[in-house]
């Protein structure tokens, strides 16, 4: 067995809170599982599964740099936290309402959320509010990157933290799936479907568990194929799964996936999240155990533990492998940043 192995097992063990055995797996080089950790952003994770070791005594100065990242990302997201209670407020007082989407709100859905590697702080508005968000914002940024029309999506520094404000989370795939992405955004914002999370004295809310796993899911898938992904993203959908599992709609979710013409891509990411990440089959949606999701499981996740990053021929040729059909549908998108709906967009502001 390798040390990618012994990585999975520790990743699990973090996740789902359960004991580990690692001497199945002989010698042990830590180095390399803290590299694979801060690759696929999950030291926290990593940390918390070495306390639930059984079996072998983890060297105390290995022990000891994984507590000592993950303090440091306590520290990170308790500022994070506070950075974004003090931004809502603000928001707020000038009367511009917004949702949290991915990143803090989903830590939430950890045993220990302050141990989530984090990233950028991401709001999503409605139309009047992302305009608003822009013109009250902009001001207390220290630097812009050029918006985003199409997607409605710009990004600014604030303070010492990125921030990304969003009108739409479209993920400029196709037409298609963009619609669904649409639909379920107008679901958030006149059918009213959000939850909340106490910050500290902030009540930030964020999207209803419903929609809130088809944007993760969308969004991973987004970064799949044109960005590159890391393991983090999806521990992130089975926590949120598996936090909401007895209120999530079956249903509802599946009928969105099919829409969007992403079933494909869900069970492959199914099987990787049971297969290999430990994700109770009981509640994880759609999951089906044919030889060949299992298959695909066993690629993505060679795939992702390689060092996915979307930026070279090794990755290309990857995604063609897992998804030849879709790596051709997608292709105008994937290689030249085209999107049909957009297009028509253009067209008829004319």
């Amino acid at each position: 067995m390798s040390n990618r192995d012994a990585f999975l097992s520790i990743v699990r063990a973090g996740l789902w809170e359960k004991e580990v055995q690692l001497l199945p797996f002989g010698k042990i080089s830590y180095n390399e599982i803290m590299h694979l950790a801060e690759e696929q952003s999950v030291v926290g994770l990593v940390t918390a599964g070495l306390e639930h070791v059984e079996d072998v005594k983890v060297p105390k100065e290995d022990v000891l740099q994984f507590v000592g990242q993950s303090l440091q990302l306590e520290q990170t997201n308790s500022l994070m936290n506070a950075f974004i209670g003090d931004i809502v407020e603000k928001m707020r007082r000038v009367g511009i309402y917004t949702l949290l989407v991915k990143g803090q709100g989903i830590a939430q859905c950890y045993e220990k959320p302050l141990w989530r590697s984090s990233g950028d702080v991401d709001f999503l508005l409605s139309k009047d509010n992302y305009d608003k968000a822009k013109e009250f914002l902009l001001p207390l940024s220290s630097s812009q990157k050029p918006e985003e029309r199409y997607s409605q999506h710009l990004g600014m520094s604030i303070d010492s933290w990125y921030v990304e404000i969003h009108g739409s989370l479209r993920t400029g795939l196709s037409a298609k799936v963009d619609r669904v992405v649409d639909e379920v955004q107008r679901d958030v914002f006149y059918g009213g479907n959000v939850r909340s999370w106490m910050n500290g004295r902030t009540t930030v809310f964020l999207p209803s568990p419903n929609n809130d796993v088809f944007f993760v899911f969308t969004h991973f898938i987004k970064h799949f194929y044109k960005e590159g992904m890391n393991l983090r993203q999806v521990c992130d959908w089975c926590r949120l799964m598996w936090t909401y599992r007895e209120s999530l709609n079956h249903g509802l979710l599946e009928s969105r996936i099919r829409r969007a013409g992403l079933m494909c891509e869900w069970k492959a990411f199914a099987a990787l999240a049971v297969d290999y990440l430990g994700m109770p089959v009981e509640f994880m949606p759609l999951y089906d155990d044919s030889s060949r999701w299992s298959k695909k499981a066993s690629i993505l996740s060679d795939f992702i533990l390689n060092g996915y990053t979307g930026n070279s021929l090794r990755d290309t040729y990857g995604i063609a492998k897992l998804f030849p059909w879709k790596a051709f549908c997608y292709s105008s998108s994937i290689f030249l940043n085209v999107n049909w709906l957009k297009i028509k967009e253009r067209l008829f502001q004319r």
